[in-house]
């Protein structure tokens, strides 16, 4: 097992996409890693306690809130301690909507509240990463791995 966890939800493929550029990232700097997916995998919150680091990708449904598959997952990461480890948020939404990609920022605020190193850095995209956001989650990415290399 990885010191390091990558984790998804995604239903249209644009938060795929997303962590593939992040994933990409991760092993052009030869980072070892675990993926999982929501969709594909049993995720629950004190899973994550077995990693030092996480970059977590969520998409956002509707007018900001949080997809079904990560509710449970979102409720159980309030009763965690995650001091101590290094998280990193990033999505996809629709701007169409008044909160966009607001589960992002939820998601963001449950690991700052329950002690995470956050790296401040957030990924939001609009529908598929093109251009200017494909660079962004490079980024992302990158102050991850700075991050992580400081903290472990």
């Amino acid at each position: 097992m990885s010191d390091i966890l990558v984790l998804y939800a995604s239903v249209s493929g644009n938060t795929e996409m997303i962590a593939r550029i992040i994933i990409d990232s991760l092993k052009e700097k030869n980072i070892e890693f675990d993926v999982k997916v929501f969709d594909e995998d049993p995720i629950k919150a004190k899973d994550i306690l077995e990693y030092d680091a996480i970059l977590m990708g969520v998409y956002t449904w509707t007018d900001g809130e949080l997809p079904f598959e990560v509710e449970d997952f979102y409720d159980g990461v309030s009763d965690l301690d995650l001091t101590g480890k290094v998280c990193g948020v990033f999505g996809s939404g629709d701007q169409f909507y008044d909160h966009f990609c607001g589960a992002v920022d939820i998601m963001y605020e449950q690991f700052e509240e329950v002690g995470a190193t956050m790296i401040a850095h957030k990924v939001k995209v609009d529908m598929d990463p093109e251009g200017e956001e494909i660079m962004e989650c490079q980024r992302l990415a990158e102050e991850f791995c700075e991050l992580v290399g400081e903290i472990v």
